[in-house]
């Protein structure tokens, strides 16, 4: 675990993959470092955003996160939400075959996985779900489609997903909802944020 200030009001912290990050989650979430107002997860790091008035400053909330303890394998315990799915996506025979399963069999994998939210990115709402299955780590399509539906349920790189709005994407779709992951008129708007635990049933 690498610490870094991150100018005045933030702390970066660089770990070696995504396991570490979402232990790093956990332990904060166990344990909250004062001064910290913003927990903003991606791939290998975890940034803190710090009150600016916060005493002792970016040294004083490095000095905390050092003194954590993750845990292997610890999942961040945010809230569940659950997702009613279509499972008629165009590249759902191709992952079936991918994953050497039946479209039977990939669509009860995929409702029986416990997923969690470990960070967001690509589009406001997009979160980047991961899962105790490791079946249904699949690559990326060959060639991007240039149109990708909204509510579209998706593989990837090891990455579940649920597109937020209409956009180009080179994920494999297995799916489709009506839930609305993204909506300014909501407070807060995004439904995965990180740590949310996520669980796909089947409509």
């Amino acid at each position: 675990m690498h610490v870094l200030n991150c100018a005045d009001s933030g702390v970066l912290v660089e770990v070696e993959d995504l396991e570490q990050v979402l232990a790093l989650q956990a332990a904060l979430a166990e344990e909250p470092v004062p001064g910290v107002v913003e927990v903003v997860p991606a791939a290998r790091t975890v940034l803190l955003r710090i009150d600016p008035a916060a005493a002792g400053g970016p040294r004083a909330v490095a000095d905390a996160v050092r003194r954590l303890r993750p845990s292997p394998g610890r999942r961040p315990a945010g809230p569940e939400v659950e997702i009613e799915v279509h499972y008629d996506g165009a590249d759902l025979a191709d992952v079936a075959e991918l994953t050497r399963m039946t479209e039977r069999e990939l669509v009860r994998a995929h409702t029986a996985a416990e997923w969690t939210v470990a960070f967001c990115g690509f589009a406001p709402g997009f979160g980047y779900l991961v899962c105790d299955d490791p079946r249904l780590r699949v690559p990326r399509r060959g060639e991007s489609r240039t149109r990708v539906p909204a509510g579209s349920v998706a593989l990837a790189g090891g990455f579940g997903g649920v597109y937020p709005r209409s956009s180009p994407g080179g994920w494999q779709l297995i799916g489709r909802t009506g839930a609305v992951v993204w909506d300014l008129d909501r407070d807060p708007p995004g439904l995965l944020a990180p740590g949310t635990r996520v669980r796909f049933r089947e409509a």
